[in-house]
């Protein structure tokens, strides 16, 4: 994209300046920035979460194993819908190329209101939660110091995205490296204890006191996308993508691969070590392992989680500040963020916006209160998604696929989405009506700030003399034409 720069020095020799978000994300880094989004705070919390709705070792076995399996048939929807329509801006793009307008911002204003912050948050309140728990071993620890130890280490990554891609994406892969010695740890130590010890007591009568109600598999679920979430976050990158035809599909299907056999076989450790009770009680339950069997080493195990959590607040910093950027050049967000960063070329508007909606959600100290807002945001957008798939079918049938799959497969990917969706309205209610009146409000939000063109003279000024202004503080440039925009 080339937009014509009226920020230049005095000197400078050519008044048109580049600016653009350059290809630099390689296979490496494309499954590292998916690892490290998706083995996040999940592997070390939603154990919890999906046992306490189950009810029972085995079931909750069952239900890692249906997660994984339906989260890689999803993401291998991403995949041909990421090479065939090869763009930035991940699902927001596929959306808005088969329904239109409206329902595209819908799926823009659901990331940007609930799966965004919300998970970043979580995500946040969950690395102080591990970084602060050994130095509070017998109490609470407080609200205040959890939430600012939260915030300053985001706002941490937010700067370094900030200031240059290149070093966010070469942390993504130091961070991945830190998880899977977290989870390699967990797995040797585990395995000893069943072939080395003998401790095969807690997988006995696996499936005793199951609790097999739709509505608890439905809530559990959502601990499972939580714990899954994050391989569509390379579909927002795919304009920075080096050959992205052939590395998106790739890079997806190598993480997937990696992220669902290393679940399955760190949840087989943690059962080896504790009992149902202990996970259930232990509001981090690897370092509940790691206190069991780690001894003077016990230490270790919160540090490697936290830093892991890290690549997860990364990993999504990366892909949602690409997203709005699109969304704010389709004419769907504010304008100055679909600005770029005049000689650092990062959607640093983006960040700092994303960075705000954390700081407010980061406030609350429920976690699985956030998680569940989250995947309920999530589950709508795949169902919007899927549907979107079937429809370009027909819609587009003459459009290149370099990848085609069978047409059954998004339809029952979107049938599946939206029953969760609504065995999730029966299950919580009050949650559920509350992400729907924040969806209600962007509505409203949308033909107030998009559809009404005619707004009086005085609202343009100020919301023109807004745009500039932020455009001088952060030295950031617009593009003069989104659509011309070359994404290849």
């Amino acid at each position: 994209m080339t937009v014509t720069s009226k920020i230049l020095k005095e000197g400078d020799e050519d008044p048109e300046v580049k600016i653009e978000l350059k290809k630099e994300i390689t296979l490496l880094n494309g499954v590292a920035i998916i690892v490290g989004i998706i083995i996040g705070s999940g592997i070390f919390v939603s154990p919890v979460g999906i046992l306490k709705e189950v009810d029972s070792i085995g079931l909750s076995f069952v239900m890692w194993i249906v997660c994984g399996l339906y989260n890689a048939l999803c993401a291998v929807c991403y995949a041909e819908l990421g090479t065939t329509i090869p763009e930035s801006g991940g699902e927001y793009i596929y959306i808005y190329r088969a329904f239109g307008e409206v329902p595209a911002f819908c799926c823009l204003w659901i990331n940007f209101i609930l799966i965004c912050p919300v998970g970043i948050a979580a995500s946040a309140l969950i690395f102080s939660m591990y970084i602060l728990q050994p130095l509070f071993p017998d109490c609470n620890i407080p609200d205040n110091g959890l939430a600012l130890l939260a915030t300053s280490i985001f706002t941490l990554l937010v700067a370094i995205n900030c200031w240059n891609t290149k070093w966010a994406t070469k942390i993504q892969v130091v961070i991945t490296a830190s998880k899977l010695i977290a989870l390699l740890t967990v797995i040797v130590i585990g395995f000893y204890y069943i072939i080395g010890l003998g401790e095969t007591e807690n997988f006995k009568n696996p499936f005793e006191g199951s609790d097999f109600s739709a509505g608890a598999i439905a809530i559990s679920f959502y601990s499972g996308f939580w714990a899954y979430s994050g391989w569509s976050y390379l579909n927002f990158l795919v304009g920075e993508l080096v050959d992205p035809h052939r590395n998106l599909p790739r890079a997806i299907l190598i993480s997937m691969v990696i992220v669902i056999v290393t679940y399955l076989i760190a949840n087989v450790a943690y059962v080896a070590v504790l009992t149902p009770a202990q996970m259930l009680s232990s509001p981090a339950v690897a370092v509940t392992f790691g206190e069991h069997t780690m001894g003077v080493m016990a230490w270790l195990m919160p540090v490697l989680i936290a830093i892991s959590v890290c690549g997860t607040m990364n990993g999504c910093a990366l892909g949602f500040s690409r997203l709005f950027y699109v969304g704010s050049t389709k004419g769907q967000l504010p304008a100055f963020m679909g600005m770029i960063q005049q000689k650092r070329l990062t959607p640093s508007p983006s960040l700092l916006v994303i960075l705000i909606m954390t700081l407010i959600y980061t406030s609350t100290g429920d976690i699985f209160f956030l998680i569940e807002m989250e995947g309920f945001g999530f589950a709508s957008v795949l169902t919007m998604v899927f549907a979107g798939q079937v429809y370009l079918r027909y819609k587009e049938p003459d459009l290149p696929r370099p990848i085609r799959l069978p047409i059954l497969l998004p339809i029952i990917l979107c049938i599946v989405s939206f029953l969760i969706v609504a065995l999730t309205f029966y299950q919580k209610t009050r949650e559920s009506l509350m992400a729907l009146g924040l969806v209600g409000f962007g509505l409203v939000m949308y033909i107030v700030c998009v559809v009404w063109k005619n707004k009086p003279k005085f609202i343009q000024q100020k919301m023109y003399a807004i745009n500039t202004l932020i455009q001088k503080c952060l030295i950031v440039l617009p593009v003069d034409d989104p659509d011309s925009v070359d994404w290849d």
